[in-house]
């Protein structure tokens, strides 16, 4: 039978974002525990101890467990200790602080663990996190839910608190969560793994070229996120099988899988390809790739119990548009569209599946497009601007994230505000 508990990560001493980071990751590491969220990070007034004490970074992490609360108190206290907690003086300034704050509805006051934490109530930088990832969970001797507790929380009721008001820190939304990201050397592919990266997961770079994933990993490394790489040509279908069977095997189970390969056919030497040799090579890769890996995938995630499979489509793809390239892309990139909504259906409630659909963004055609290209954009779009790679990264994220937990089976546009 496993327990829902939350837990209090403070820092106010050396890189307090890289102290809260590895504590989640160790955290999700554990055997016996699962993280299900973790809050955005607020930086705080410390409470108590030295008035010239440095500011706090705060979160609180939900998990599930097996462990009794004797336990996984003993487990807090051990990864204290690995990332260096030295103990002194009490509410003195401390690399890392672990706090068990609830343990489902469990009332327990024993001399060594009192839960729920018996100030959680007193602090902001407890209720603001908790009330952000679960505020209808209730205070177990108080009776009220975490929402209403923080909507009444004055800084006044809290002795010796300063007012300086919380700020949000380098949200980790994703931290503890394993993504893989097809395509991610470049363009919107890469973008959307940065994105991934900076908001805690740990990323899977996808490519067929070494030095290109080897860049991107080193990208995401120097933030102080996780990357690996596996390489693959999806335009062969053995090698789409393999490419989830590695994933999963070597690093699962996956939490977040984005199929953002695409085939190009509009640079380079596929520029000059026949009308039916670039269909083949767009059903292959965009389409065929896509739907098998996601079938495969889904199947593995609802298995395990979630997961998340984004997929891309295009805005055009529903309204069509002149030329060989319209009929190309939105006869294939429409058929994913229809097909993820398929899949939406098939998988929920575990697995949610969702598509985005990119207007206007400039990757590598985009930069090199001809005046008339450029004018046409500007004049088509209400934002009057090409859309840029980090733009569809950002909507990618919050898909992915906890905020996005009742989207499924939908087509997002994501192209400046263009509605035909």
């Amino acid at each position: 039978m496993k327990s829902t508990c939350f837990i209090g990560l403070g820092s106010n001493l050396g890189d307090r974002q890289s102290f809260l980071d590895k504590a989640v990751s160790a955290l999700q590491e554990h055997d016996h525990l699962a993280v299900q969220q973790v809050s955005t990070y607020y930086e705080t007034d410390p409470v108590g101890g030295p008035t010239d004490a440095p500011l706090f970074l705060n979160a609180v992490v939900e998990i599930e467990t097996d462990l009794e609360p004797q336990q996984l108190l003993e487990v807090l206290l051990d990864i204290e200790q690995r990332l260096g907690r030295v103990r002194r003086e009490k509410n003195e300034p401390r690399n890392i602080d672990l706090d068990l704050l609830l343990y489902d509805d469990l009332i327990q006051d024993d001399p060594d663990l009192t839960i729920p934490h018996p100030r959680m109530h007193e602090r902001s930088f407890v209720l603001e996190p908790i009330a952000e990832i679960a505020p209808d969970v209730v205070h177990p001797v108080l009776g009220e839910t975490m929402q209403e507790l923080w909507d009444k929380w004055e800084p006044e009721e809290v002795p010796g608190a300063r007012t300086l008001e919380s700020r949000q820190h380098g949200a980790k939304e994703l931290a503890g969560l394993r993504a893989m990201v097809t395509g991610s050397t470049s363009g919107i592919g890469r973008a959307i793994a940065l994105e991934l990266a900076a908001a805690g997961a740990a990323i899977i770079v996808h490519g067929r070229r070494s030095e290109a994933a080897a860049e991107v990993a080193d990208a995401i490394t120097e933030m102080g996120a996780t990357a690996d790489i596996l390489l693959g040509n999806l335009v062969q279908m053995e090698q789409c099988r393999n490419l989830v069977a590695t994933a999963w095997d070597e690093w699962g189970p996956i939490d977040i899988w984005i199929n953002n390969a695409g085939a190009d056919v509009l640079t380079g030497e596929a520029a000059d390809w026949p009308f039916a040799h670039k269909l083949r090579e767009l059903i292959a890769v965009d389409l065929e790739a896509v739907m098998l890996m996601s079938r495969d995938i889904g199947a593995r995630m609802a298995q395990a119990g979630g997961g998340t499979i984004i997929n891309m489509s295009w805005d055009k793809a529903e309204v069509g548009m002149a030329g060989d390239s319209g009929q190309l892309f939105g006869a294939v990139k429409g058929a994913v569209a229809a097909f993820s909504k398929s899949l939406a259906l098939s998988l929920a409630p575990e697995v949610r599946v969702n598509c985005l659909a990119p207007g206007w963004i400039k990757t590598a055609w985009g930069q090199h497009a001809s005046e008339k290209w450029q004018e046409l954009v500007a004049n088509e779009t209400p934002l009057e601007r090409w859309g840029t790679p980090e733009d569809v990264a950002a909507v990618a994220r919050w898909l992915a994230s906890p905020a996005a937990t009742f989207i499924t089976g939908q087509v997002i546009r994501v192209n400046g505000g263009v509605v035909r």
